[in-house]
């Protein structure tokens, strides 16, 4: 009864198992390997999807037979106000195993923090002298970072907290990073355009679908069986037990994932690069900080949280800012 006469594809992925709703709404990055750095830097940022674009650019492959001619880009907005280092973590290994030595904090923290974050501040000369006494055994880095929805103009207060790798030496990070304690950190400082990023963020949800929806698989005959959206057979009659490669209804969207090789058009200040329509942007409204344009459609929903990173498998031709024709930017309401 369930099975098939020709042969078919299977239907669905099995690469994103299990299909659950995502546990936070901050995507975590796990890796932030990529290519050696000139200078000590922090490899990540944070902001916040505003809207898609379409942008008219000139193609640099130099390979194609479209280079010099104009392209017709699919953009993404996402607005990126600063981001405020409240901290840094060092790191060393325990039985090979990456273990955390020691925090430094700032001593003055806004008021802000504490709505995500109760802490008491320990002491910063303390802290600062227990790492270099044993900079030799630290082998790694990471700045502890916050950026506060209210900078891109939301209205959600609690501010959201990340942890991002810093890439150089040992003795240049640690250097910098007590440098930039406690100070704000614009985007033009970690990204420059034509640079290309990897990009986490939690897709949209959809809510509970079926295995048609969710899965993709084919509706049954009219008058066929008694179900239609369902799938023709659970499992064989040994082993009887259901596969878990077999399309079931369940969560649908709002899972986090990841999406590489982004490319930046465009890192821009809205009093010099105005960009927000009459009327603001659908969702959004007005883009009042610093902002990105990537080219493509990054996974989220309007104002949802976007971290990026330095990409973990950058393209192999040396990047460079890209040609846009600004006179033929137009603005498309998604």
């Amino acid at each position: 009864m369930g099975h098939r006469k020709r042969n078919a594809p299977r239907r669905g992925s099995l690469a994103y198992r299990p299909r659950a709703r995502a546990k936070r709404i901050v995507p975590a990055l796990k890796s932030f390997d990529t290519f050696p750095v000139q200078k000590p830097t922090i490899l990540g940022f944070a902001g916040y999807k505003v809207a898609c674009m379409h942008v008219i650019t000139v193609d640099d492959r130099e390979k194609t037979p479209n280079f010099g001619k104009p392209l017709f880009n699919a953009a993404t907005i996402v607005a990126t106000p600063p981001m405020t280092v409240y901290g840094f973590r060092a790191y060393r290994k325990v039985n090979g195993a990456l273990q955390a030595f020691c925090d430094v904090y700032a001593k003055t923290q806004l008021q802000d923090i504490e709505r995500r974050l109760r802490m008491k501040v320990p002491n910063q000369n303390k802290a600062l002298s227990k790492i270099e006494k044993n900079l030799d055994s630290i082998v790694k880095f990471t700045a502890l970072l916050y950026t506060r929805p209210r900078d891109a103009g939301l209205s959600q207060k609690k501010p959201f907290l990340l942890e991002v790798a810093v890439g150089g030496s040992i003795k240049e990070c640690f250097e910098y990073l007590k440098s930039t304690l406690g100070k704000q950190i614009k985007v033009s400082e970690i990204f420059k355009p034509g640079m290309y990023v990897d990009v986490a963020a939690v897709t949209k949800g959809k809510g509970f679908e079926g295995p048609v929806t969710r899965f993709g698989i084919k509706r049954k005959q009219h008058k066929s069986r008694k179900s239609v959206r369902a799938v023709g057979a659970l499992n064989p009659w040994h082993p009887a037990s259901i596969m878990y490669t077999v399309p079931r209804a369940g969560q649908h969207g709002f899972h986090k994932r990841i999406e590489y090789n982004k490319r930046i058009l465009l890192v821009a200040n809205p009093t010099e690069n105005p960009i927000t329509p009459k009327g603001g942007f659908h969702k959004f409204g007005v883009v009042n900080c610093d902002y990105l344009l990537l080219r493509g459609s990054i996974p989220g929903s309007t104002r949802r949280l976007i971290r990026m990173r330095y990409a973990v498998r950058p393209k192999s031709f040396k990047p460079h800012p890209p040609k846009i024709l600004e006179a033929s930017i137009s603005v498309s309401r998604s």
